[in-house]
């Protein structure tokens, strides 16, 4: 299991949002590139930046985050408003490596197939597309999470994979940004039911033992965030284990 650190940028800043709410916001004294530049180093050679401008519809820090990357190595899964099929092809050709879509891919019903014939295929959408899930209290929420999805979250796998899909970022809102604890549950039922789909945990992580207990459950890799800015996780421990995951491999 893989772990990527967490890049989320609002207006320009470093911050964090607990259980993904504007109002409750964190911010932090580092600069993007100087985040990028901790993290692209043997051992963190990915990570994940949520622009959560663009999540509103606002793509004002994409040239923002476009020249804080200028010269490093590192690779991105970059999520944030992604809503049509063209701004995909636009972030893949500006060599984002994964790119996250959630709110469209719910309220389109035609949208994931069009992307998959368009730009994928079945053998290379969960190389390049990652589905976000997001989950509350068993409810798939969507549009910053302030609305609720028709359709269940196994049925929704369901679909995604019958499309080609097979790459999962499950956020468990009720532990997002709170620093207490995985729900290893949500996972469990998701790999029990798809055991062959690569699932990557969000939520509440903040030890290693969150780390052995995602391991267990055999999601592919967890995302990581606001525990590493407040001090609770400490790069070197995300480097460790991920060096050491890849000579378990």
């Amino acid at each position: 299991m893989y772990i990527i650190p967490a890049i989320d940028i609002l207006n320009g800043k470093v911050v964090r949002l607990t259980e993904g709410d504007y109002k409750r916001v964190t911010e932090y004294n580092l600069s993007l590139k100087e985040a990028i530049a901790q993290f692209s180093s043997n051992g963190t050679d990915f990570v994940q930046i949520i622009d959560l401008n663009g999540a509103k519809g606002d793509f004002s820090n994409q040239q923002f985050v476009l020249d804080a990357l200028k010269g490093s190595p590192i690779k991105v899964q970059y999520g944030g408003g992604v809503r049509s099929i063209e701004k995909v092809k636009e972030l893949i050709d500006l060599g984002f490596h994964r790119i996250v879509i959630g709110t469209q891919a719910i309220t389109e019903p035609d949208f994931l197939e069009k992307l998959s014939q368009e730009i994928c295929g079945k053998e290379s959408c969960s190389d390049q597309v990652v589905i976000a899930i997001d989950v509350l209290d068993g409810i798939i929420k969507h549009s910053g999470w302030t609305e609720s999805a028709d359709m269940e979250l196994l049925k929704y796998i369901d679909k995604c994979v019958s499309l080609g899909y097979f790459r999962f970022l499950c956020t468990d809102i009720s532990k997002d940004g709170r620093m207490e604890g995985i729900n290893t549950d949500l996972y469990q039922q998701i790999k029990s039911q798809y055991p062959f789909i690569k699932v990557i945990a969000s939520g509440g992580i903040s030890s290693v033992e969150d780390f052995k207990a995602l391991q267990d459950v055999k999601v592919e890799a967890a995302v990581v965030g606001k525990a590493i800015y407040e001090g609770m996780l400490k790069v070197e421990d995300i480097k460790r284990w991920n060096l050491q995951s890849l000579v378990n491999f």
